[in-house]
């Protein structure tokens, strides 16, 4: 069979060198799961590592890990039950079930702004008016219906007991807030990080790794004040520029983007959050350490109905691919309060935050108390109800309404001056309470395995090599004896498992010829091939041979280790590493 492009050719060499294949297999597969193998889970720990080191590390933020199955009444609270749905149409003949928006996608020229804030009953109408049929027999479609695509459970044995596995990481970071708040000792603004697994039941996942079931996520949860919203790092960034389309050009027609500086971008409100802006760029930053040039990426404004419920201002970060085009690799919403203010309601715990004024300020408090020597004779087994009533209501309505028309209606009830009391006095005000806005980059990282292999991908004279960036490569460093004879193993094992003890990535192989371990090396991506020959015997030297340039250098072994960690890190190049062999 002939490979086509690009994405052909790299989940053909995923499955035979061990980055990725299809889940279940031997079962004939089952679509949206995916199985990262040695060289595949090695990658994609580096690439979440790579993330840490960009976002956590230098910032100070935390890593949390929660629950992957969560109690049903967190997503009732976080709106996901209710708004977690996507239009679905089975086939009436094959009984084959898909997104009905990408059907009618796929079948014209209609975008994602088009269909996707079409309804169900548009859906239909569009559907029948095109004679668009099943794409994989040509049978009629049923009406569609909205499909709740988060996995549901039950939690032991009580099927009353309702629970889900999560779309999402950020919900178990909002539930502990309070717990990771004390961590930072209540002190804002903070972040915190969550790297795990989720779950979308996809109706028909159809890319590779791009659209999966079950999925490795990272979501980053930024609190800081909304009215103290300044960010002293964007000074750092404020002359970055992005590439940004924007939801107005987008409504026009035009997806061309706006290349603007992170500056002028606050400061005509196209960012309505400066911390949304830095983290942007950081993103920006992210992916070109993943190999992703600047040019090849940009941020997309999300339109009202096609925001997340939670999201007043939400891009998404595009990178082109070679099969599919423009494809999302991280989100960045402005969530304000809105989670945090549903758990408090929903849970009855207090999600506010406390923040001291530098100076205590006066102002006059006034409380109302109802008098229940007068309340309980007047409304008598409505005494407790009616006492409740007024304690929670605002002191200045009740006040308001006597001036008015003499009494105040609480609920069904007549409140009459008499039966209450009213109080004003001094209050020291030393700080205030508030619920904390969070803005949130949140990142698929199976997704950028395959993008990270995408743009490493190469052919050099007939050979395909993986160009990865040095840190991420699974396999650091090969070690090779250039025969299998004459001691040359016994010494290419001592050299193997020095690399070993200095906390290399490293693989031995002696299997065929030279050229052809170069090959197999150059094909997974390692950076640095070390080959022990005679001259080794001799000296202590070894060739070391560049993955990019196929160049060689010999270099002795003492002082290798030191050598190599630098290279690794971008300290040093590859001429750097010893002596260069010509030829």
């Amino acid at each position: 069979m002939q490979i086509r492009d690009k994405f052909e050719k790299i989940s053909e060499l995923a499955k035979r060198r061990g980055f990725f294949w299809p889940s279940y297999e031997i079962y004939g597969g089952i679509s949206g799961f995916m199985t990262f193998g040695p060289l595949g889970s090695v990658l994609k720990r580096k690439i979440e590592d790579k993330f840490r080191d960009v976002f956590i590390n230098p910032l100070g933020f935390y890593e949390i890990e929660s629950s992957v199955i969560m109690p049903g009444k967190v997503f009732e609270a976080s709106g996901h039950v209710d708004h977690f749905k996507e239009p679905m149409i089975e086939c009436s003949k094959c009984k084959r079930r898909f997104r009905a928006d990408h059907v009618l996608r796929e079948s014209t020229q209609m975008s994602d702004t088009e269909t996707e804030k079409l309804s169900l009953a548009d859906l239909m109408k569009e559907l029948d008016k095109l004679g668009i049929h099943c794409p994989e027999c040509g049978g009629d479609f049923g009406n569609p219906r909205q499909f709740l695509t988060m996995f549901t459970t039950t939690i032991g044995p009580y099927s009353e007991a309702i629970g889900y596995g999560r779309p999402e990481a950020a919900q178990g970071i909002f539930v502990e807030f309070k717990r990771v708040y004390e961590c930072a000792r209540g002190r804002l603004p903070f972040g915190v990080v969550q790297v795990g697994h989720a779950l979308r039941n996809e109706i028909s996942p159809r890319q590779g790794p791009i659209r999966l079931r079950e999925f490795t996520i990272i979501d980053l949860e930024f609190f800081f004040d909304p009215e103290d919203p300044q960010c002293l790092l964007l000074k750092d960034v404020e002359n970055e520029s992005l590439r940004l389309i924007l939801a107005e050009n987008k409504l026009k027609g035009s997806k061309n983007p706006v290349e603007v500086t992170v500056k002028e971008a606050l400061n005509k409100g196209l960012i309505k959050a400066k911390w949304q802006a830095f983290f942007m760029v950081l993103s920006k930053h992210f992916l070109m350490k993943l190999g992703v040039p600047e040019n090849r990426q940009r941020f997309i404004e999300k339109l009202e109905w096609e925001r997340a419920h939670y999201s007043v201002q939400g891009f998404d970060q595009e990178v082109f691919l070679e099969r599919w085009g423009w494809v999302e690799v991280s989100g960045h919403n402005y969530r304000t309060n809105y989670d945090l203010k549903q758990h408090m309601e929903f849970s009855g715990v207090n999600m506010r935050t406390f923040k001291e004024h530098e100076k205590a300020t006066g102002r006059e408090e006034v409380v109302v108390s109802p008098i229940m020597s007068k309340i309980g004779p007047a409304f008598r087994d409505k005494a407790s109800e009616v006492a409740r009533l007024i304690s929670d209501v605002d002191p200045k309505a009740v006040e308001a309404g006597f001036k008015k028309q003499g009494f105040y209606m609480a609920g069904d009830f007549r409140v009459m001056p008499q039966y209450v009391e009213i109080v004003r006095r001094s209050v020291d005000e030393k700080g205030r309470q508030f619920i904390p806005h969070v803005v949130e980059p949140s990142f698929g990282s199976d997704r950028m395995v395959y993008i990270a292999l995408e743009y490493a991908y190469r052919v050099k004279s007939g050979r395909t090599v993986l160009s990865l960036p040095r840190e991420l490569a699974p396999r650091e460093i090969g070690v090779f004896p250039l025969v299998i004879k004459d001691g040359l193993p016994e010494k290419a094992k001592q050299v193997y498992d020095v690399f070993i003890d200095e906390g290399f990535d490293v693989e031995y192989d002696e299997s065929g010829s030279i050229g052809r371990r170069y090959a197999r090396a150059d094909e997974v991506g390692t950076p640095l091939q070390v080959t022990i020959d005679y001259q080794t015997l001799k000296d202590d030297t070894v060739t070391i041979r560049d993955r990019d340039t196929w160049k060689q250098v010999r270099s002795r072994i003492s002082g290798l280790p030191k050598l190599l960690h630098a290279f690794l890190r971008y300290k040093v190049e590859f001429g750097d590493l010893g002596q260069p062999i010509k030829g």
